[in-house]
C-alpha cells in the first residue's frame, strides 16, 4: 500500500454542511459560514477582528495594504519560508531584508533581528514553522522598541501556543492557511486574516471588499457603498467556510490525532537522535505545539537524497521542505540577506518531513518508523 506525504483532513459534517451552503441563497461570500467562522476565531482567539480569506497568500497580501507597504521600504522576515511570505510585500515594492534562523526551531533567529533594522524598516515578519513558537517575547520587544509593525505567518500555527497565548495573537496582524496541507482545511485554500490592532480592522474590512464600505452597508451603517479606498476581490465562498466550519468544530480531536503521531515518531526515532545519527524536532518547553510537521535532519543534502529515494522504494512519500528564498531567482533581485547564512541553507538541505495527517492508523505509523530504522541502521 502507497503511503502518501498528506491526506486532507475529513472529519464528517463537511459534506451536510457544503450541501446546506449550496442550497442557501448567498455562495459568493460573507454568509452564515463565514460568520460562523470568524466568530469561532475571535472568540478563540480573543482578537479584533478575524476574516476568512481565499488563501493565505491573499491575507499576507492584505496585511501588506494595512501597514501600507510603499517601495523603498524594507521589510525583515526569515530566507526560509513559502515564497508568498515575501511576495506579498514584494508586490507593493518592498526590499526583503533575510536574517538567518535558528537551527534548533528553524525559525528566525531573534537576536539577529535588531542588527538588520535601519531608518528604511517598515515591519518585521516572523514565521512560525512547523506550529512552533518563534521568541515572541523578544520579537515583541524589538517591535515595539523601532515602532515597527509586527506580522505573524501563521499559516502552520493553527491551536499553537507561546507561553500559553495563541499563536497569531502577537503581532498586529497574522495570518493562518487552511490550505489541504494544514491541519485544518476549507476544501483545498484558504485562508485566514487576523487583526490583532483595532485601528486597523475597520480599514481591513474595506480592502476585503475590493475597497468598497460594502459591509457597513449591509450592516445598515451606511445608505449606499462605494469605492472608497485600494482593495481586491480577498472573500472566502461560503463553500470554502462551511467545509472548514465542519473541521472546526473537531479542532480538538484533530490536532490531538496529530500529536499521538508527532509523539510516535518522536519517541520511536529518540535512540537514532541521541546516537547523533538524526536530529529530530525540537519543542521548547514553553511552547505548545499542534503537530503540523515532524521532521528528520540528515547528515547532509547527499544523504537526505538518498533517504527520499530509499523511502519512495518503500512506497513512502516523503518531502523536503522550502529552498531558501534569496538564493532563488526572484529572491536575488528582490532581497538582501543581512549578516552570515549560517544554518539558513544548511538546515533546509538536511531537513526531510515524514507523512503526518490526521486518522494516521498504527499500522502505518509502524510502517514508516520501520523503514526510517531500517535505512539508517543500514546506510
Amino acid at each position: 500500500m502507497h503511503i502518501g506525504f498528506n491526506k486532507p483532513t475529513l472529519t464528517g459534517n463537511e459534506s451536510k454542511y457544503v450541501l446546506e451552503a449550496m442550497s442557501s441563497s448567498k455562495l459568493s461570500g460573507d454568509g452564515i459560514f463565514n460568520a460562523r467562522c470568524q466568530s469561532w476565531f475571535e472568540k478563540e482567539l480573543n482578537c479584533d477582528k478575524a476574516l476568512l480569506t481565499p488563501s493565505c497568500t491573499q491575507a499576507l497580501e492584505m496585511a501588506a495594504i494595512l501597514v501600507n507597504i510603499q517601495p523603498g521600504d524594507e521589510v525583515i522576515m526569515p530566507s526560509f519560508t513559502f515564497v508568498s511570505t515575501a511576495n506579498a510585500f514584494v508586490m507593493r515594492g518592498a526590499k526583503i531584508v533575510f536574517v538567518d534562523i535558528r537551527p534548533d526551531t528553524m525559525n528566525i533567529d531573534e537576536s539577529l533581528i535588531e542588527l538588520a533594522i535601519n531608518s528604511k524598516t517598515k515591519a518585521i515578519v516572523v514565521v512560525h514553522y512547523a506550529g512552533i513558537a518563534c521568541e515572541m517575547d523578544t520579537i515583541v520587544e524589538i517591535s515595539n522598541k523601532y515602532n515597527l509593525f509586527l506580522i505573524e505567518d501563521a499559516a502552520q500555527a493553527i491551536s499553537s501556543t507561546y507561553k500559553g497565548k495563541p499563536l497569531g495573537t502577537f503581532g498586529h496582524i497574522a495570518s493562518y492557511s487552511f490550505h489541504e496541507t494544514k491541519n485544518v482545511t476549507s476544501g483545498g485554500e484558504g485562508g485566514l486574516i487576523i487583526i490583532n490592532d483595532p485601528s486597523l480592522s475597520h480599514r481591513a474590512e474595506i480592502i476585503r471588499e475590493k475597497g468598497t464600505n460594502r459591509s457597513q452597508f449591509f450592516r445598515g451603517m451606511v445608505d449606499k457603498y462605494s469605492w472608497i479606498d485600494i482593495g481586491s476581490s480577498y472573500l472566502a465562498s461560503e463553500l470554502q467556510a462551511s467545509y472548514l466550519f465542519g473541521q472546526l468544530e473537531c479542532i480538538d480531536q484533530i490536532t490531538s490525532s496529530r500529536l499521538e503521531t508527532w509523539n510516535f515518531y518522536s519517541k520511536s526515532f529518540s535512540d537514532l537522535a541521541n546516537k547523533e545519527r538524526i536530529q529530530i524536532n525540537e519543542k521548547p518547553s514553553h511552547i505548545k505545539q499542534n503537530g503540523h510537521i515532524f521532521y528528520i535532519k540528515c547528515k547532509n543534502l547527499e544523504e537526505r537524497t538518498k533517504f527520499i529515494s530509499y523511502m519512495k522504494d518503500k512506497d513512502i512519500q516523503c518531502a523536503f521542505h522550502y529552498i531558501p528564498l534569496h538564493s532563488s531567482h526572484c529572491g536575488i533581485k528582490h532581497s538582501i540577506f543581512n549578516g552570515e547564512d549560517k544554518f539558513t541553507t544548511m538546515e533546509s538541505e538536511r531537513l526531510v518531513r515524514l507523512p503526518l495527517w490526521y486518522g494516521m492508523t498504527d499500522n502505518i505509523r509502524h510502517r514508516i518508523v520501520e523503514s526510517v530504522i531500517e535505512f539508517f541502521k543500514t546506510n
